[in-house]
């Protein structure tokens, strides 16, 4: 019996110059590389909803929101590329992706789910400039706000009533819950 082959991790490097050309999305977590699935009409329903009023929000603002296509650099180590992102970076290091976002917000997917809610939930947190994590739940109205502290602890906020507001500190926006959910249609 043979022995088994050895995995072989990718380079930073590589896959950065990869990403650059690729069709695909891929993250990018210690040397391992992750393709990235596709999504359901109402979780770009969602994605659509909070781009559009954090894009209106902010466009006098130094602070810029982006969907989907561009990566955060959690770490060295580590690219993740979250449906929403919002950083105030004037001179982003790489035009690629942004390693200071404020705010950062995902959609769950039932392949993703897990990874949303705990995985990308302990590498944003430590992330010194993100001081809120939006978790998103596309098959019932239920959003999750987890919010840093002056102490630099962390409170999770749940909405998931009708009449609940989003409150995002970060950005100062509030957003009624209905109007984020505005054209899904649950099962």
């Amino acid at each position: 019996m043979g022995l088994p082959k050895l995995k072989t991790k990718t380079s930073v490097e590589d896959y950065l110059e990869r990403e650059k050309i690729s069709p695909d999305k891929h993250e990018y977590v210690e040397g391992e590389i992750y393709s990235m699935a596709g999504t359901s009409d109402n979780h770009n329903r969602i994605v659509t909803e909070f781009l559009t009023e954090l894009s209106l929000h902010l466009r006098d603002s130094k602070c810029e929101p982006f969907a989907a296509d561009i990566k955060v650099q959690v770490t060295k180590n580590v690219y993740y590329y979250p449906d929403i992102l919002v950083s105030c970076e004037e001179n982003p290091e790489n035009p690629y992706f942004r390693n200071r976002p404020i705010l950062i917000i995902e959609v769950t997917s039932p392949s993703t789910e897990r990874i949303d809610r705990s995985e990308k939930l302990l590498f944003y947190q430590q992330m010194p400039s993100v001081q809120e994590y939006v978790v998103v739940d596309q098959n019932s109205m239920n959003v999750e706000v987890h919010r840093r502290q002056p102490n630099g602890g962390w409170i999770t906020y749940n909405f998931n009533e009708a009449s609940d507001v989003v409150e995002l500190t970060s950005v100062e926006l509030s957003m009624p819950l209905p109007d984020l959910y505005r054209r899904v249609q649950f099962q």
